[in-house]
């Protein structure tokens, strides 16, 4: 409005619109014919609200602007920038010798005291080079920062050991590496999700190779996915064809003699050393009578002809549930003949 050329009178009735709270409070208790002129309006005006003027720093303030310790060159003169701008009639040589004196001690100062740069282009020319050098040394140390913390993670990958998941593990017949090999064709497991597609070339030992994971870096018994994985199959029970061969049978031992140990299958199963010894041992031969030939009726008179020996015809009586069994010299001595039953398996029975 004052551009325009509006007169006092306009200003004066204009100025209250712009006024709220206590400012237009301070207005309307102003005495009725008191303001004659807009500048002694203004002036009234900036007396009473002086507390809440904004403060405008001089020259003086710009000697209170230091760079600070571990402040960038760059981050220093953005800073005293902005606070000189709000410098009304700053002098530029006064603008150059508070900038120059509040430096942090260094190379630069050291440069800018031998230079003496005459203005404040001159000055800003050298800041330049140094920002730049400043920014460059900075890149650098973020590159040697991150190389370090890959190398940390890289290191930290190649060191990390799976633990086996497993405290004792089956002895099988073949190779880890033939039976893996063999579920893979057979479809009883599948292979790792991008199995060999994340092969890290470096540092990698391409004599050692993991058929599970198809890589090169480890063996297949040196795998304890692998290990743990076939000791599962294991004890479900789908890999029995690879643990027969180890299975050992007890036979008979002399006294003092123990038997086999058998090779535990699980943490779960108890081991041969935990059972007692045997107090003696009952031969059996199974497999069906073939007594008197091999008709059914010469079986059948051979067995009546045993019934009448031994006493068949006797009273029968009421078997107890556990029988006792006991023989004798004489059950050695039969005149019964033709015992020809066949020998088809023999068992060891171990009486604890």
């Amino acid at each position: 409005m004052i551009v325009n050329g509006a007169s006092d009178t306009v200003l004066c009735r204009c100025f209250p619109n712009y006024l709220d709270d206590p400012t237009l409070d301070w207005l309307c208790a102003l005495p009725a014919g008191s303001i004659s002129r807009f500048q002694q309006l203004a002036k009234l005006f900036e007396d009473h609200f002086a507390g809440s003027a904004i403060y405008l720093y001089d020259s003086d303030y710009l000697n209170t602007i230091k760079q600070g310790q571990n402040e960038s060159l760059k981050d220093y003169m953005t800073r005293f920038t902005k606070d000189a701008i709000s410098i009304p009639d700053l002098h530029p040589e006064v603008h150059l010798h508070a900038i120059k004196s509040e430096l942090r001690p260094g190379k630069f100062q050291e440069t800018i005291a031998v230079s003496k740069p005459k203005t404040l282009a001159e000055f800003r020319e050298k800041a330049k080079g140094q920002i730049d050098i400043e920014e460059l040394r900075q890149a650098q140390k973020f590159d040697k920062t991150n190389y370090r913390d890959k190398e940390k993670v890289h290191n930290s990958k190649k060191n990390f050991k799976l633990t086996p998941r497993f405290d004792s593990y089956t002895q099988f017949n073949a190779k880890r590496e033939d039976i893996i090999k063999e579920i893979l064709n057979s479809k009883l497991i599948k292979p790792p999700r991008k199995a060999g597609t994340y092969q890290d070339t470096k540092h990698v030992d391409k004599s050692k190779y993991c058929a599970f994971h198809q890589k090169h870096g480890h063996t297949t018994d040196e795998c304890v996915v692998a290990k743990d994985l076939l000791e599962r199959l294991a004890r479900q029970g789908h890999i029995d064809k690879y643990i027969g061969g180890h299975i050992q049978k007890r036979t008979p031992t002399s006294a003092g003699n123990t038997p086999s140990e058998q090779p535990s299958r699980g943490k779960d199963k108890p081991s041969s050393t935990q059972y007692d010894q045997p107090r003696g041992i009952i031969n059996c031969i199974s497999g069906g009578g073939a007594s008197g030939g091999s008709s059914n009726s010469a079986r059948k008179r051979s067995f009546q002809t045993i019934y009448s020996v031994e006493g068949a015809q006797q009273d029968h009586q009421l078997i107890p549930q556990f029988p006792q069994m006991t023989f004798t010299q004489a059950d050695f001595k039969s005149n019964i003949q033709n015992l020809d039953d066949p020998v088809s398996s023999q068992f060891n029975w171990e009486i604890y």
